[in-house]
């Protein structure tokens, strides 16, 4: 959990002068107990979804050194703790109050509830994890649709890799990669995402049928993205990394990283708004491993909650990821598959509502139980 100082409630009149406001749903509730707490007034529903949340942590963030506080109390209890500050500190939470509630649109064709999955296809030699397996477009043809057939909503297709320490691929080749399979795929039908940072690349797999964008950079790694994505309509994936692949696992340090993270992304769906793409056809993933260390990756996922602040929809990307492995070197990244569901679930439990991961027809039937579970059926 991030270093943050419990505080009683309510807080001294003087709040907003020591930093930024964040509102994190907690108390979460799913199935039954979900729907009766809303229907008596005792939670409000979270992202506009079946599972609710009772009360709120309310943080500020530290500045010039001041440490980070936390207050926790009934949503009503923030609002009107918030009208009467009134200003800015009104505004900042009627906002984020608006957005952890609201209802998400469909994404890419998809209602929210329940929960859907990227299925990861990697077209490149030298991925961390499948890296080979699927180059020939054949091969990676015949896997998207095995993917789609398992339970993927989306097919993620990729051609350049972002590991740590992965180098970069010229566009013609990454085009030579991937537009095969993305043509392919979405004439039959598919969903298809293209997970890339070049613009170029973009153009001509939207060209060829993708209506997804996943990109590590958040669309900023060329300055050509934003607007081409604007411009066709695509629904974007909008990710946070520190750093680039080849550096962002060099002793990575954030002044708080799961309040630095929301901080970046806010900024990214800001701009996407202000390029005049709603807010409906983004989705925020945290990049977990992008830049992060072990502590920085757990931290961020036992606050995944926060990410409702921003008012889209939540993609998390652990499948297979190394710090799954506990510090084990010798743990191959298929050996990775339990502790890839676990997490997974963790993140289905603070509301997220994709989940990206190489394992698709085992991790449908974890979230199948998992929401049997949740209605009680």
């Amino acid at each position: 959990m991030p270093d943050w100082q419990d505080a009683p409630w309510p807080p001294g009149p003087d709040v907003a002068a020591l930093g930024r406001l964040y509102l994190r749903p907690c108390d979460l509730l799913a199935g039954a107990s979900a729907r009766a707490a809303i229907a008596a007034g005792a939670a409000f529903p979270l992202a506009g979804g079946p599972m609710a949340f009772r009360c709120c942590e309310l943080v500020v963030r530290g500045e010039g050194g001041r440490p980070t506080r936390r207050w926790r109390a009934p949503l009503a209890e923030i609002e009107a703790w918030a009208h009467e500050c009134g200003g800015q500190v009104a505004d900042r939470i009627a906002g984020l109050a608006a957005n952890v509630t609201a209802t998400r649109p469909a994404f890419a064709g998809f209602p929210l509830d329940p929960p859907h999955l990227f299925g990861v296809l990697n077209v490149t030699p030298d991925s961390f994890s499948d890296g080979g397996e699927h180059a020939d477009p054949d091969a990676a043809i015949a896997w998207g649709r095995l993917l789609g057939e398992g339970g993927a909503a989306i097919v993620d297709v990729g051609g350049e890799s972002t590991r740590p320490g992965a180098h970069a691929v010229a566009v013609e080749e990454e085009c030579r990669r991937v537009l095969p399979v993305v043509r392919d795929l979405a004439a039959r039908g598919a969903v298809v995402s293209l997970d890339s940072r070049h613009a170029d690349v973009m153009a001509r797999a939207l060209d060829a049928g993708a209506c997804v964008l996943n990109d590590v950079t958040a669309l900023t790694h060329e300055a050509a993205s934003l607007p081409l994505a604007s411009r066709h309509h695509a629904k974007v994936v909008l990710m946070h990394m520190q750093g680039t692949p080849q550096t962002m696992q060099n002793a990575p340090i954030y002044d708080d990283v799961v309040l630095d993270v929301f901080d970046y992304l806010e900024g990214r769906v800001a701009a996407c708004e202000d390029a005049g793409m709603p807010r409906g056809d983004l989705c925020v993933d945290p990049g977990i491993g992008f830049g992060k260390t072990l502590a920085h990756n757990l931290a961020l996922l036992e606050t995944l909650s926060l990410f409702h602040g921003l008012g889209t929809a939540i993609l998390v990307g652990v499948s297979r990821k190394s710090f799954l492995a506990g510090g084990r070197s010798d743990m191959l990244p298929r050996a990775r598959l339990a502790a890839s569901i676990a997490a997974g679930l963790a993140a289905l439990n603070q509301g997220v509502q994709f989940l990206r991961v190489h394992d698709v027809p085992v991790t449908r039937q974890a979230i199948d139980v998992w929401l049997s579970l949740r209605s009680g059926r």
